[in-house]
């Protein structure tokens, strides 16, 4: 088992198939006129097998497909059914709106969990943050995967003055339907915009959804990145990532590879460990992977202050988000 300086155990590999989207959102994508990353500069159908198939014996026994959109990747079909021999949890984040396209692989490769980003229940307010109008065809393909069985997390990212006033119509969702609405806390990344006094806060999303619904907080699992509740009644369950305000960095056990194949230890990390050009050369990528875990920051990259609303987020030493992988 892979383990940090912390003797935190590691055994959950994200890994981005590309920088690609078909979105734009503002909050992920510096500006609309991104230059994206050439084919060749990223990893390619075997390199992302054989690296994969390295972190699994090394002890990874979950892997998360994400982007960019990971299923705007020609050969994205052919990776996830390369990645289902290995004995582990397959799944993938994505916005949605290619989901029916890949009913069928889905099914084919065990995959019985995904993540859809949704950030507003308002067709024109989604066009406004994602820069295309899609909002019909990722609502109609979230019911899609209800209808076939699949477990469904709606990830929603909260920003003040934005989409905060939406919390209650999300959770409201769940009383009908059997989704995980997740909350995430607005955090910061190179070149999106952050600012402290747009974060509305753990506390004050409880606050708001108390306001309108009793709830009971949900045993978590021993690496949850949720605080996880339940309104009696209800069929499905939401939850809060606090990634800003309280952080759950003590238990983490995920470690990221980028879509040119660049491993981070963290998802704030200021560095990163060429994987891929180690591995294109011939060499023993264990001991990078190694070293890049022993390297890992006690909490949130080691870049945070005490403070969220002192943080100065130009001062950050990171990627774009979409660069990194969601």
């Amino acid at each position: 088992m892979l383990t940090d300086g912390f003797n935190r155990p590691h055994n959950y590999l994200r890994i981005s198939l590309t920088d690609h989207c078909n979105f734009r959102c503002t909050y992920c994508m510096p500006n609309e006129n991104m230059d994206f990353m050439p084919a060749a500069h990223l990893m390619q159908q075997d390199e992302i097998d054989r690296i994969a198939g390295v972190f699994v014996q090394l002890g990874v026994n979950k892997i998360r497909l994400t982007g960019g959109e990971p299923l705007v990747r020609k050969d994205a079909a052919a990776i996830m059914e390369k990645l289902a021999k290995y004995n582990t949890k397959l799944t993938l984040t994505t916005n949605g709106v290619r989901v029916h396209e890949f009913l069928q692989v889905f099914k084919k490769t065990g995959i019985t969990s995904i993540n859809v980003s949704l950030d507003t229940l308002n067709s024109q307010k989604f066009t406004q943050i994602t820069r295309r109008n899609e909002f019909d065809r990722v609502w109609n393909n979230i019911e899609l995967l209800l209808d076939n069985g699949f477990k469904v997390k709606v990830n929603m990212v909260v920003m003040k003055g934005v989409n905060e006033f939406e919390i209650p119509d999300f959770v409201a969702l769940t009383r009908n339907l059997p989704l995980h609405v997740r909350f995430i806390e607005f955090m910061p990344f190179t070149g999106n915009r952050w600012l402290g006094n747009r974060v509305f806060t753990y506390a004050q999303m409880l606050e708001l959804i108390g306001g309108h619904y009793p709830f009971t907080p949900l045993e978590g699992n021993p690496n949850d990145t949720a605080k996880k509740f339940k309104i009696p009644g209800h069929s499905g369950t939401f939850a809060i990532i606090s990634t800003v305000t309280e952080p759950f960095c003590a238990t983490c056990n995920r470690m990221r590879l980028t879509a040119d194949g660049k491993m981070k230890n963290c998802l704030f990390s200021a560095g990163e460990t060429d994987i891929l050009t180690a591995l294109r050369a011939g060499a023993d990528i264990v001991p990078l992977i190694q070293q890049c875990l022993s390297l890992k920051e006690a909490d949130r990259g080691g870049q945070f202050t005490a403070s969220f609303e002192q943080l100065d987020a130009t001062a950050m030493k990171n990627r774009s988000m979409i660069t990194i992988g969601g």
